[in-house]
């Protein structure tokens, strides 16, 4: 479906420019969602920054989400999985203090000296590169409304059909894909490489010095 994360960026930047979006303000949720969005940002043309959320992975599967923290502390568990599989409280409250330092980490990393982008009455778009559970975009969503946006666009390539329905009670969504069968994101890209911080970066400095011209 998609070559790499910045072919899914363009497709899902040329789709959103079709909406004539007022005031947009784009947010990349790190690490992949980043380089998607830098390209979704480079052709709406609008402000950049990032979004950090980290999913409460599962003690068998760190991959596999039974929660979320957002940068502000806000905690979004999946009360049922949790009793299913006997997650203790114990392992959750440990969880999050590490991923509440993950998260300090990346902001300082990513963004250094730079300010935060107000959102305040604007149009956010946050952008990532797929949604499985949708459990870290809605911890972002979340987030994202105590600023008060005017809009809050959730934007990307794919989507399983249980991430939608999850998220469009609190935000508008776009999702260019979103197939009958869903295993994991990276099954609709060619090239679905971890992406690493110098990767993050880069493409982050590559927008913000563009701004700077």
């Amino acid at each position: 479906m998609f070559k790499d994360r910045i072919d899914a960026g363009v497709k899902l930047g040329l789709a959103l420019r079709e909406s004539n979006i007022e005031d947009p303000v784009v947010l990349g949720i790190p690490r992949g969602g980043v380089i998607v969005a830098v390209e979704v940002a480079r052709i709406l043309k609008a402000p950049l920054d990032i979004a950090i959320a980290r999913k409460i992975g599962a003690p068998f599967d760190r991959e596999f989400a039974i929660g979320a923290i957002n940068s502000l502390g806000n905690v979004i568990l999946n009360e049922a999985s949790i009793r299913e599989l006997g997650i203790s409280n114990e392992y959750i409250e440990r969880t999050v203090k590490e991923e509440i330092e993950e998260i300090k980490r990346r902001l300082s990393l990513y963004r250094g000296e730079r300010d935060t982008v107000d959102i305040g009455n604007k149009s956010v778009i946050i952008v990532d590169d797929g949604l499985a559970t949708g459990l870290t975009m809605l911890s972002v969503v979340k987030g994202v409304k105590a600023n008060q946006p005017k809009r809050i666009i959730v934007a990307v390539p794919v989507a399983s059909y249980e991430a939608v329905k999850r998220l469009e009670r609190e935000a508008e969504v776009v999702a260019l894909y979103v197939p009958e069968y869903f295993y994991a994101v990276g099954q609709f890209y060619e090239d679905f490489h971890q992406v690493t911080d110098e990767e993050v970066i880069s493409a982050l400095n590559s927008l913000w010095t563009e701004d700077i011209k």
